[in-house]
C-alpha cells in the first residue's frame, strides 16, 4: 500500500505484504472459500471506501463499470491516509463498514481477526496473480479480497556515472554492489555510494529485500511466530550494517531523506524504491535525464528477492449487496481494467497477463520491476505486524547508526515480537 509519498502500510510499513510460511488460501490448502456470485449484470448501490490519490481517481474508474452495468451504481468516498485505519477500525466497531475497499495489505490481518472480511469467492482465479501479492490477502489460509495493484523495489543506479566507476553493467550479487558503490565514491566522485535508509520508521522495507535475497524467512513455528534471529537475518544485517561502518552509506542520513537531489546530482548515485520514482528524479534532472539512470534487480546472495507491496480490495462482510460489491472488485482484476488503471493511475498491475499489454512493455525500467515481481515477498499477515517491526526498525538503526552488533539486535528485537505474539 503506498501514501502519495508512495511508501508502505499505515504506511509505516506499507508496504505492505506474504511470506510461504504463512500458508496458502487455495483449494489444496483447504482454505475457506467464499459464497459463489450470481451471474448476470450488477445492481443496486455500494459503498467504497479509497485512500490518497487512488480515492480521488477511483471515481473515474467505476464510473466505466456502471455504464457496463446500468442498474447498478458505486459510491466512492475518498479517505486521507493518515485517517484511514482508524476510520476503518471504528466503523468495523459499530457495524458500519463500506460494501467494499482500498485496504493496506499489513492491515489484512487485524480486520480478518475483527471477523470484519468476506473470503473470496471461489470463481476469483487467484493465480491470476503474481504469487507474493495474492499473499497478501491470505490470513489463516484463507483468502479475503484481491490484491489491487503492486509495486515492488529495485535498485536505482546512474548509468553514466557507474561507466565512470569502471562498470558497463550492473553488478549482479551482494559483493559485487559494494564493490561498485565504493567505485562510485573514489572513482565517480560521488560522497556516498549508495542511499540506505539508516533505520527509523519503515527501515525494514530496504532491509527485508536483502533479508528474502538470502533466504531468510520471517515466521517460524508453521507459521505460528515471528523469526527475526535467524542466521540468515544476522549475516543480512551483519552487510547491511557494513555499508554504514564502511562509510559507503550515510549513517547520519536525515529523517526527511533528501533522495531525488541527490541522485541527480551524483552525491548518491544508488537508492532502492519503488516505479513512482522514476517519474521524480526524471522530472528534476530535466531532458535527458532519464537516459542516465537505469535500475537493475536486487542482488543476488542465494536468489534475488524484494518487497512487494501496494494495496488489495476487499468486501467486508456485513454488505448488504454483496454480488456487486464481489462483481466490482472482480471487474478491477481484467487485465484491460487493470492496464487502464495503471494509465490513469501509475499503480501497477497486480493481474500477471496485464503485463503484456504494450503501455507496460514499452517501457525497458518498467518491465524490470515486473520481473523482480515474479519472485518478490511481503510480510506476514499477522495483526500485530505494525507492532512487532517497529522494534526491528529501532534495533536496525543501533546497528546503522552506532555499530550496534547485529547479533544483540536481532536477539532484542525478537524478544519484543515474542513478548507482542501474533495476535493469534
Amino acid at each position: 500500500m503506498r501514501k502519495t509519498s508512495r511508501t508502505l502500510a499505515g504506511v509505516s510499513a506499507a508496504v505492505v505484504l506474504l511470506l510461504a510460511a504463512c500458508g496458502r488460501g487455495d483449494d489444496q490448502a483447504g482454505g475457506q472459500q467464499g459464497a459463489d456470485v450470481a451471474e448476470g449484470p450488477a445492481t443496486g448501490t455500494i459503498t467504497v471506501w479509497a485512500m490518497g490519490a487512488e480515492g480521488e481517481k477511483l471515481p473515474a474508474l467505476a464510473k466505466e463499470f456502471e455504464d457496463a452495468n446500468p442498474g447498478a451504481k458505486v459510491q466512492v468516498t475518498a479517505i486521507p491516509w493518515d485517517a484511514a485505519h482508524n476510520k476503518f477500525t471504528s466503523a468495523i466497531t459499530a457495524g458500519q463498514a463500506p460494501d467494499a475497499a482500498m485496504v493496506g495489505s499489513t492491515w489484512m490481518g487485524e480486520f480478518a481477526g475483527m471477523g470484519a472480511l468476506d473470503p473470496t469467492p471461489s470463481s476469483i482465479d487467484k493465480s491470476a496473480f503474481f504469487d507474493g501479492a495474492q499473499r497478501t490477502t491470505e490470513v489463516g489460509g484463507t483468502s479475503y479480497g484481491i490484491p489491487w495493484y503492486v509495486e515492488t523495489r529495485l535498485l536505482y543506479y546512474r548509468k553514466d556515472l557507474a561507466k565512470t566507476a569502471g562498470y558497463e553493467t550492473p553488478p549482479k550479487d551482494w559483493a559485487g554492489l559494494k564493490e561498485m558503490a565504493k567505485a562510485m565514491q573514489t572513482k565517480a566522485g560521488a560522497k556516498f555510494g549508495i542511499g540506505l535508509q539508516a533505520g527509523g520508521t519503515g527501515s525494514w522495507q530496504s532491509l527485508l529485500p536483502f533479508a528474502w535475497s538470502n533466504g531468510a524467512q520471517l515466521t517460524k513455528d508453521n507459521g505460528g511466530a515471528y523469526n527475526f534471529d535467524s542466521p540468515e537475518m544476522k549475516e543480512t544485517l551483519d552487510y547491511y550494517g557494513s555499508f554504514f561502518s564502511e562509510g559507503i552509506a550515510d549513517k547520519e542520513a536525515p529523517a526527511q531523506p533528501t533522495t531525488e537531489p541527490d541522485f541527480v546530482s551524483g552525491r548518491v548515485p544508488m537508492f532502492i524504491s519503488g516505479p513512482w520514482m522514476m517519474s521524480a528524479v526524471e522530472k528534476l534532472g530535466g531532458e535527458g535525464f532519464k537516459d542516465k539512470y537505469d535500475v537493475m534487480p536486487m542482488p543476488v546472495k542465494k536468489t534475488s528477492s524484494s518487497f512487494v507491496g501496494g494495496s488489495n480490495f476487499v468486501v467486508f462482510k456485513e454488505t448488504k449487496n454483496r454480488d456487486t460489491a464481489w462483481k466490482f472488485t472482480k471487474w478491477l482484476t481484467d487485465p484491460k481494467t487493470q492496464v487502464k488503471w495503471y494509465q490513469q493511475s501509475t499503480d501497477l498491475p497486480s493481474v500477471k497477463s496485464a503485463w503484456q499489454d504494450p503501455a507496460l512493455t514499452a517501457d525497458t525500467k518498467l518491465a524490470t520491476f515486473g520481473k523482480q515481481l515474479d519472485t518478490a515477498q511481503s510480510p506476514p499477515t499477522f495483526a500485530t505486524w505494525e507492532q512487532a517491526i517497529t522494534a526491528l526498525d529501532t534495533e536496525v538503526e543501533k546497528v546503522a547508526r552506532s555499530g550496534a552488533d547485529a547479533a544483540g539486535a536481532l536477539k532484542a528485537a525478537q524478544s519484543a515480537a515474542d513478548s507482542i505474539g501474533t495476535g493469534k
